[in-house]
């Protein structure tokens, strides 16, 4: 355990009896090794919630190079991605829902560019902003299935395809139903849904709106979108990589169902 001062990002040590499995790729006492992996996850815990620069990482953490090389190495190897799936399914018994979803829901959200984010920045003109476009698949309780990153031009329903290919390889080709807003309309995207085993069915605005309307089964990944804005690191593009920017949603993600998992764990 570290002598340092904790902060409020740091990992609890219900949370990291969980998550350390899926994180050691490497012996703890492997020789190469010069800083605690918990500290070094604490390290990107904090960056993720706090949106701090690399360099600008707390000194009493291990050196910015440290957390983002090892960072990289594990989302190169998909530990967040398993271990979302597996705190997913975990959550999903709990309540008891199936192990893997039958349904899901898709939507994506653009992302302001910062001098960071390169060439990779465009123009959504829907949104009227320059940046760049994430679209996310969960399950209808909120949980990651998928997300996929793209220039902010990019229209939604060219993601489709991706998208179902993802959330079936995720969940074991268990979804045969996907839950999306009227910017999927067509049969271009419904084909590329239905190649993989999904249909779409489009939630319409009432026609009579007025004012704020929750949209059946539409409002959860809306809420799931309302959850990165409780880590600053995701409020712009402020990453080179595509990968990167996808990687830390994903980390963003397994520290939310880590919580609720650490204390379901806690009251069995």
């Amino acid at each position: 355990m570290s002598s340092r001062k904790p902060y409020p990002s740091d990992v609890s040590d219900e949370e990291w009896a969980l998550v350390a499995p899926y994180l050691t790729l490497l012996p703890e006492d492997a020789g190469q090794r010069e800083h605690p992996l918990r500290e070094v996850f604490n390290g990107l815990r904090y960056l993720v919630r706090y949106g701090v620069a690399w360099r600008a990482m707390p000194n009493d953490l291990p050196p910015w190079h440290a957390v983002y090389d090892q960072a990289q190495r594990w989302l190169r190897v998909g530990c967040f991605e398993m271990l979302a799936q597996d705190l997913r399914a975990m959550l999903r018994l709990a309540q008891g829902r199936t192990e893997e979803p039958s349904a899901a829901v898709l939507d994506s959200r653009t992302l302001r560019s910062t001098p960071e984010s390169g060439s990779r920045a465009a123009w959504d003109g829907h949104k009227r902003v320059r940046g760049s476009k994430l679209h996310l698949a969960v399950d209808t309780l909120g949980h990651l299935l998928a997300l996929q990153v793209t220039p902010a031009n990019a229209d939604d329903r060219s993601a489709v395809s991706t998208l179902a290919e993802a959330v079936q390889d995720a969940t074991g080709e268990s979804v045969d139903l996907a839950y999306v807003d009227q910017g999927y309309t067509g049969e271009r995207p419904a084909q590329a849904a239905a190649d993989h085993g999904i249909t779409l069915e489009v939630v319409k605005l009432p026609e009579a709106k007025r004012g704020f309307v929750l949209l059946p089964r539409r409002w959860v990944v809306e809420r799931s979108f309302g959850w990165f804005a409780r880590f600053r690191r995701l409020a712009r593009d402020y990453e080179r990589l595509p990968e990167t920017l996808a990687g830390l949603h994903l980390v963003a993600f397994t520290i939310l169902l880590l919580r609720r998992a650490a204390e379901l764990a806690a009251s069995a």
